[in-house]
This record gives C-alpha cells, sequence and structure tokens, in this order.
C-alpha cells in the first residue's frame, strides 16, 4: 500500500513541476525503442499517423508564425522528425521483410491504404509516384530552403555589428532604456543562431530523402530474396506484395517529410512582420484590382477560344471580375456588397489592438508649410518648365542672397480637405494666409496705371491687394498693351509666398538658423568666431540681434561687421539687446542706405520739429504710449507721406532722432510693414538728403 501512496505522489510532483522537460528524453526513447525493438503493425499505424499529424501542425505553426524568432525551435524539431521517420523506415522494414510472405496487410493499415488507395494497387505507378515526390523535395523544396537559410545566416552575421552599433546609439540617445537595449541584443544573437541552426538541420532533410531511396531499393531486393528463397513465393507475386509494402512504407514516410521541408522552405523565406503568411499572401498578391480585372480579361479571352475548356475558364473569369469589383469598392470606401463593411471593421479592431504608439506618430510642425488643393497639384509637378517647385527654389536662393540666411524648407503637401483651386500657407502649422489661383487662367493686375477694360472674372491680388482679373490666355497680349501686369498662377504663389518670407522672419528665422549661420561663419571665418559664443555674448543674444535686423528687413550678409560690432560694445551692453541693434544698425548704416536708395537719390521723408519734441519728451518722461488722438494723428500722417513718396518714385523711408527710431518701429510697423525707419546716426555720412515729404507740418 505504502507503494502505491509513493508511486501517486511522484505522480503529483511531475504534474506540479513542468513535465515539459520530459517530451524531448521521451520522445529519444521511442525512436530508438522503433530502431531496436520489433513493434507491432498496430503501433506502426498509431506512429505513423502521429508522423502525419506532427508534419501537418508543424506546417501550420509556420504559416502562422508572424516572426522568425517566434518559431526558434524548429531546427531542433526538424532534426527529431527527421529521426522519427528513418526510426519508423527502420520498424516498417523490419515488419515487411519478416511478414510480407503473408500479404500486403502484413505491415499495418496505414502502409497497406498508401500501397492500394493511393497508388491504386500498381506498384509500377507506385515508384514513379515515390521518385517523383522524392525528387521534388530533395531536388527543389530542400535546396532551395538550405541555400536561403545558408545566405541568410551569412547575412544575419554580417549585419550584427551595425544592429549592434544602432542598439548602442539609440541607448546613448535616450530612445530605448538599458531593458530594451539587453532585450534587443538578446533578439539579434537569437536570430543569428536560429539561422545557423536552419543551415545545419536542412541537411537532415536532404540527407533523409536520399536516405528514403537507398531505403526503398533495399526492401524491394531484399523482400525478393526473402519471399522467393526462404518462402517459396512465385517472383511475379513477390515482387507485387513488397514493392506496393515498399512503395507504401516510402509514401507513408516522404509525404510528411515533403510537408516538413515545405515547413522549413516557408520559415527561411518569409519576411519577418506583424502578418503571417497567409495575410501577406493575400494581402499582396491580391491588392490591385487593375491587376485581377487584367487577369479576368486575359482570361476570358482564352475561355473564348475553341477547343478549351470553355466553362471553366468563363467561371474563373467571373470570379476574378468579381474580386477586382470587391477589391476596388474596398479601395474607394464604396459598398457593393453587404457583408463589406462588417469585414472593414471587424480588421480594423484587430489591428488596433496590436497598435501602439511610438515616436514615430509624433509630427513636429514645420517652420513654413504650402498646403494646395487637389486641382493645383499640377503645378508642384517638377518636370514641368513652370513648376512651382523650381521657383520656390530659386526664391530660396535669392532670399538667401540678399538677406544673408538660408530660409527654411518649403514644405508643400496637398489638402483634400481644402477647396479645389484655393492654397494656404502655414508657420508652424498656424495659418497666416490663403489664396485661389486658376491653373489654366492668367491674372491681369491693375496696379493704377492701366488705359482699358478685360472681359473676364474680378478679383482681388493676394499680396498687395491690387485690383485684378482672371483672364484667359488668348487676352495676354490686350493685357499687356493695356498696361496690365499679367502674372501665372505659379507666379502668383511663389510671390505670395515670398511676401511670407519677408512678413515673418522673426519665426522664421529661429535658434536652429542662428546656430547654422554662426557654424558657417565659423568655418569661412575661423579667427573671427573665436571665443564669440558664449565667451562674448551668448546664443541667444546673438539671435535676437538678428531678428531684430530681419526684422525690418536689413540684410545680415554683411557678418563680418556684425560680429567686430558686437564684439566691441557687447561688454557693457551684454544683455540690452535694442541697444545692440542700434549700434549694429549704425555700424551697417552705409550698407542700409544703399539697399533702399539705389537710384543714390536720397529722398526721406521727416518728422515736423515740434512733433518730434513732443514725441522726444513723451519718451524722456518713461512714457511708452501716445495720446489717443496724437496717435492716429501721425498714422494718418504717415499714410499720406507714404502715398506722396510712392507717387514721385521715392522708397517709404522716415528718418528720425536716433532716440525716436525704436519707439517709431515699433509703433509704425502694423499699420505701415512697408516704411522704414532710420536714425540720423545711420545716415551720417550721407551728404545730400532731399525731405521731400513731412509729417505733422499742418499740425
Amino acid at each position: 500500500m505504502s507503494n502505491v501512496f509513493a508511486l501517486l505522489k511522484i505522480l503529483k510532483d511531475v504534474k506540479n513541476t513542468e513535465w515539459q522537460v520530459l517530451a524531448g528524453p521521451i520522445l529519444i526513447l521511442i525512436i530508438l525503442s522503433m530502431m531496436v525493438l520489433p513493434f507491432p503493425p498496430f503501433l506502426l499505424d498509431l506512429f505513423f499517423t502521429f508522423n502525419i499529424a506532427l508534419s501537418i501542425i508543424v506546417l501550420l505553426v509556420a504559416m502562422f508564425t508572424r516572426k522568425t524568432l517566434d518559431f526558434t525551435v524548429f531546427p531542433t524539431i526538424l532534426l527529431f522528425s527527421t529521426l522519427l521517420r528513418l526510426a519508423l523506415n527502420v520498424a516498417s522494414t523490419r515488419v515487411i521483410l519478416l511478414h510480407g510472405h503473408i500479404g500486403t496487410h502484413a505491415a499495418g493499415n496505414v502502409i497497406k491504404a498508401f500501397g492500394h488507395f493511393l497508388v491504386g494497387g500498381n506498384y509500377a505507378i507506385g515508384i514513379v509516384v515515390f521518385i517523383i515526390l522524392v525528387i521534388i523535395n530533395f531536388m527543389v523544396i530542400t535546396k532551395g530552403a538550405s541555400r536561403i537559410a545558408e545566405v541568410g545566416a551569412r547575412f544575419v552575421l554580417d549585419g550584427m555589428p551595425g544592429k549592434q552599433m544602432a542598439i548602442d546609439a539609440d541607448l546613448n540617445t535616450g530612445l530605448i532604456g538599458e531593458k530594451q537595449a539587453k532585450q534587443r541584443r538578446i533578439e539579434i544573437s537569437r536570430e543569428a543562431d536560429f539561422y545557423g541552426s536552419m543551415d545545419g538541420a536542412s541537411k537532415f532533410v536532404r540527407g533523409d530523402a536520399i536516405a528514403g531511396i537507398f531505403i526503398m531499393i533495399i526492401n524491394v531486393f531484399g523482400g525478393l530474396v526473402i519471399g522467393i528463397i526462404q518462402h517459396n513465393m512465385f517472383f511475379k507475386t513477390a515482387i507485387e506484395v513488397y514493392t506496393l509494402l515498399t512503395i507504401g512504407d516510402g509514401l507513408a514516410a516522404q509525404i510528411p517529410a515533403l510537408v516538413i521541408s515545405t515547413a522549413a522552405g516557408v520559415m527561411v523565406t518569409r519576411v519577418s512582420t506583424e502578418e503571417n503568411v497567409g495575410e501577406q499572401i493575400i494581402r499582396q498578391l491580391f491588392y490591385n484590382p487593375q491587376i485581377i480585372l487584367l487577369s479576368a480579361i486575359v482570361l476570358g479571352f482564352l475561355g473564348l477560344v475553341p477547343g478549351m475548356p470553355n466553362f471553366i475558364f468563363l467561371l474563373f473569369t467571373l470570379l476574378l471580375f468579381v474580386l477586382s469589383l470587391w477589391l476596388f469598392s474596398n479601395s474607394h470606401n464604396l459598398v457593393f456588397f453587404p457583408f463589406q463593411k462588417n469585414i472593414k471593421n471587424t480588421k480594423n479592431t484587430i489591428d488596433d489592438k496590436n497598435f501602439d504608439a511610438s515616436w514615430n506618430d509624433v509630427k513636429l510642425e514645420d517652420q513654413i508649410e504650402l498646403e494646395v488643393g487637389k486641382k493645383l497639384i499640377p503645378l508642384v509637378n517638377i518636370n514641368t518648365n513652370n513648376s512651382l517647385i523650381r521657383l520656390i527654389r530659386s526664391i530660396r536662393k535669392k532670399y538667401a542672397r540678399d538677406m544673408g540666411f538660408l530660409p527654411p524648407l518649403i514644405h508643400i503637401r496637398s489638402n483634400v480637405n481644402l477647396s479645389p483651386l484655393f492654397y494656404k500657407i502655414l508657420i508652424k502649422g498656424i495659418e497666416v494666409d490663403i489664396g485661389k489661383v486658376y491653373v489654366n487662367l492668367l491674372m491681369a493686375i491693375n496696379t493704377g496705371h492701366t488705359t482699358g477694360l478685360l472681359t473676364g472674372e474680378k478679383t482681388i491680388e493676394p499680396v498687395f491687394h491690387f485690383s485684378a482679373i482672371w483672364i484667359h490666355p488668348n487676352l495676354q497680349k490686350e493685357a499687356i498693351e493695356k498696361k496690365y501686369t499679367v502674372v501665372n498662377a505659379v507666379t502668383i504663389i511663389a510671390t505670395h509666398l515670398n511676401h511670407i518670407l519677408h512678413k515673418h522672419v522673426k519665426e522664421l528665422f529661429s535658434r536652429q538658423e542662428a546656430q547654422g549661420l554662426l557654424d558657417y561663419i565659423s568655418k569661412n571665418m575661423p579667427k573671427l568666431t573665436e571665443d564669440f559664443i558664449p565667451n562674448t555674448i551668448s546664443l541667444t543674444v546673438f539671435h535676437r540681434v538678428l531678428q531684430n535686423l530681419l526684422l525690418e528687413r536689413i540684410s545680415i550678409k554683411d557678418m563680418r561687421t556684425i560680429v567686430e560690432t558686437l564684439i566691441e560694445c557687447s561688454v557693457n551692453k551684454e544683455n540690452d539687446i535694442n541697444t545692440l541693434t542700434s549700434i549694429v544698425r549704425i555700424a551697417l548704416g552705409k550698407s542700409i542706405v544703399q539697399s533702399l536708395f539705389k537710384n543714390r537719390i536720397i529722398q526721406i521723408i521727416g518728422l515736423e520739429p515740434n512733433l518730434e519734441n513732443i514725441l522726444l519728451q513723451n519718451i524722456k518722461n518713461g512714457n511708452g504710449s501716445l495720446e489717443p488722438g496724437l496717435a492716429n494723428q501721425l498714422i494718418h500722417n504717415t499714410s499720406q507721406a507714404i502715398k506722396n513718396q510712392q507717387s514721385i518714385g521715392a522708397p517709404p523711408v522716415l528718418v528720425v532722432h536716433h532716440s525716436l527710431r525704436i519707439f517709431l518701429s515699433h509703433f509704425l510697423r502694423d499699420s505701415h510693414p512697408q516704411l522704414s525707419i532710420l536714425s540720423t546716426m545711420e545716415i551720417a555720412g550721407v551728404k545730400e538728403i532731399h525731405m521731400t515729404n513731412i509729417i505733422g507740418k499742418n499740425n
């Protein structure tokens, strides 16, 4: 009784432990016993059936595996399944040679079924089928899988140093933690081990195929010798019985071998993704409705050829046509089938379960972006002579040459939610302006000097808000004769972008652009920037000074003067950005005057002395604002002075006392962005100045 309790205790302990560790040793013992001990036909049927079931399970697992490393035990399974088949061959050979003389049922029902049912009881056909299966397994599947495994192992090993460096880089930059880095290193090592094991394990399958041929030959000749000599069988009867038994034995072993070889090929040829092989095949083979429709048309023509199996060909033509219609409706969100919507929703639900956020989902806003409606997409085609991309590149180059820094890239993308003829300009994701253009029409702009009317759709030019007309290209010559300015859609958008670049330069010239400019100067003039930042001034101060200059459309390409001035004057005024900007402006005075007065005739706007004294006193008292009536009058008079300047062809430039320049620049910038305000110290070197307009003269 005590022995019974001890046995129960042992079984309980096995149940509570990881009993899976016994699976391998038990299988090895069974394989060895089949090679040594005589097995009855019933056990042969049992293990042949187990071998077939095992091969099917292995193939299905390989098909449904999403990543190679999810089935790393496959090389070991390949070894055990090969040994199992060879052991079955040994056991079945023993039974065939011992009891084959009593009939084809001597080796069990599985071998009998494969020998009679699958090949119709004809041993000649059985030999041919068996040889074909062995050739397919040995020459095609196993050989191809072995070669792919060999090449895969080589590439995985060659790529290991690069993958390790990528992991170290991600770890150093903080994209992953130490735990993730360790896990990824383990996965790389496991991947290399897997392909190395597959390279060797596939040789077992090839050897198994060769062994199957020799086993068949030995069984046939051995059976003939034993049947004729020992059991006095007729030659015809002996060759029929032993050949059918041998063929049944070979087919029962080689068909599972063929399935296992196919599983090996699936494992080494698949690409690791989030989909299994079946999903990849369906998604990548049957994804294009045009291809399926073209296949249906070709098959339909073949089905109409006399003598062909017309019904079968036309049946497949119909099936392919229905499939193409379903794919087309699915890609365009059209419901042609009642179950389509449910299928799509189910797929999305499954995908959502495997979805997780990553840094790839973080979209950083572009500094400047152009969105176009769908009818404006042809304007972006770079292969055309009048491409918007080409013109934008030219604008950026000109802007860089004129202003002294490289503006950020302008990203262009289509927006299906935007009206087809509209375009939108965004700065850091915020809409700053919008416009409408016609691709096949021209805009005739009335600048105030036209001599006639034109036929077309009236509009407003988007940059300077002149009245304009959309005209047909046939009217271009007439419009030019009537002194209209004629431009196409590409020029309008490009001019608008150029205007936005100047208007929003403060947002576009960020610290990154300032650092890039500083790096460029350091590369070309290393001594100039030596100990400049951060020892002399900070990058923030340097950036803000350049921003102030660009905000008033002053070129910063004379970086030698700017840097030298900042070095000389920053000792006592390190954080006074406005004062540093004023000093730099004085140093750039000649350059500023030359850029504003290209014809060398200095015609400026001035302030009436009493108004100037009032403003100076206001600043002296520390008052940063003006009395409302005075403020409105100043804005109105400035507007009139600008118009007078434009009427005589002079640039709108206001020259004021040095102490007033910053105040008036901030005050008038929003109402009169086209006005340039200089201090008397910035034009100190100019000898001849004409004051053509005076603000406040009548007050």
